[in-house]
């Protein structure tokens, strides 16, 4: 009988009460929406290397290493000479090791210099490997391989040429025309830092850094490139009498090259601590060893701040959608005290009507809840290509975390618990004053 009264009072004022139903989905599709982005992006950011004991890299901070060499962001201080890359990697201890070479770029994307292990052994995401949604792995120094996100967003396909640039910014000055690159291979979406990098191999660096040096040097080249012509050397041209870096790099010395960091893998994972300090405590190059699984809850630690701020902030949109219920609720007890008069007249008991305002706050906070998680789950589900398109996040659709479960639960005990308020001072109000005219 109560909730039959309920929804038949709220028929009546159903402009009121859909405004105050909106305003609590609105404002439980914003929290629960802030939760599904902070746990996949937690989730993202910590899946976006696996499997790899060791990142190894010239001295610098944690931090610093693990944002470089995986998430292609700022740059390392120094590079590791490929003479101590050699040594580390003959360690009996060590299964394998991938070598990472930056400081390139192609439209605002970094370029990332490494070899053929870094298709057999990076992880991700829990032991998942790398695959290609089209085309080959690079097979020499002219090929390139384009993570997913490259090949969508610059519309670039099999057999397109690429010129890339030193640096790391959008804006190019230094661009190495004179080493194309043709793509030949796209990875599949992976959700990481993989998706942004143009994948070449150690020996194309080589060349590129090697060419583009004696270019400098070159003195018709630079006349050349001042007044407007392309100059291209082919191999086995000569530059200020020295010989010119051949296209696949194989001239360079090996104690001439160097990397920016590299990964390792052990054979037995408890020896990971042993050579984090063997490799941090060497005396023949000062370097940098980190454990990527303990440098990632540090760096999301630095984030906590941000975390907490997006949290409060979808709160305080989740009180101000109650508190608008509240105020819908306490503006119509005037015009209501006169139907809760006539209750009263036909023999309903206080609890009565206070168990009719309360079930009502009850069922707009249920509703809202309803409604809100809905456009949650479809706002997901329309929204998803756009986030990984724009922003490079994936949302899954699954069923709610128990962290969001909770939030649902904190919300409905909060408009019930707002619902006492209106529903106490109705069931304060006598009967005689309900029935009094007031003029």
């Amino acid at each position: 009988m109560i909730l039959g009264l309920a929804l038949k009072s709220l028929r009546n004022r159903r402009f009121t009460a859909a405004l105050t139903v909106l305003s609590i989905a609105l404002a439980v599709a914003l929290l629960l929406g802030v939760e599904r982005l902070r746990q996949e992006s937690r989730e993202s950011f910590g899946s976006s290397v696996s499997g790899t004991d060791l990142i190894v890299g010239a001295r610098t901070s944690a931090v610093n290493l693990l944002l470089a060499s995986v998430f292609r962001i700022g740059n390392v201080a120094n590079n590791v000479s490929w003479s101590t890359y050699q040594r580390i990697a003959a360690q009996p201890e060590v299964a394998w090791t991938i070598p990472l070479s930056l400081g390139d770029s192609h439209r605002g994307f970094r370029v990332l210099g490494t070899t053929s292990d870094y298709f057999a052994h990076y992880r991700f995401a829990g032991n998942r490997a790398l695959e290609l949604a089209q085309g080959r792995r690079f097979g020499d120094a002219q090929e390139a391989v384009l993570g997913a996100e490259v090949a969508h967003v610059l519309r670039y396909g099999i057999g397109q040429e690429i010129v890339i640039a030193h640096g790391a910014g959008d804006v190019a000055f230094a661009l190495h025309s004179d080493h194309p690159f043709r793509v030949v291979g796209i990875l599949a979406r992976t959700g990481t830092p993989v998706d942004r990098a143009i994948h070449v191999s150690l020996a194309a660096i080589d060349a590129v850094h090697a060419g583009h040096e004696e270019h400098a040097d070159d003195p018709l080249a630079a006349a050349l490139k001042a007044a407007g012509q392309e100059h291209r050397l082919n191999a086995g041209d000569r530059v200020d009498g020295r010989d010119h870096a051949m296209a696949d790099g194989t001239d360079k010395a090996a104690s001439e090259r160097t990397i920016s960091a590299f990964l390792i893998g052990l054979k037995n994972r408890s020896a990971a601590l042993f050579m984090q300090r063997r490799i941090n405590e060497s005396r023949d190059e000062p370097l940098t060893a980190i454990l990527p699984g303990a440098t990632l809850l540090e760096v999301w630690q630095i984030m906590a701040a941000a975390e907490r701020s997006l949290f409060v902030v979808s709160m305080l949109v989740v009180v101000i959608g109650l508190a608008g219920m509240l105020v819908a609720l306490l503006t119509s007890l005037n015009e209501r005290r006169r139907e809760m008069a006539v209750l009263r007249a036909l023999g309903a008991r206080p609890w009565h009507v206070f168990a009719l305002i309360l079930g009502e706050a009850g069922f707009l906070t249920i509703l809202g809840m309803v409604l809100g998680i809905a456009a949650l789950y479809a706002g997901v589900a329309i929204g998803r290509p756009w986030l990984e398109e724009h922003l490079g996040v994936y949302m899954s659709v699954g069923w709610p975390s128990a962290t969001e479960f909770g939030y649902t639960m904190l919300v409905l005990a909060a408009g019930v618990l707002i619902g006492l308020i209106p529903a106490y001072r109705i069931y304060r109000l006598s009967l005689a004053d309900g029935m009094t005219i007031r003029v």
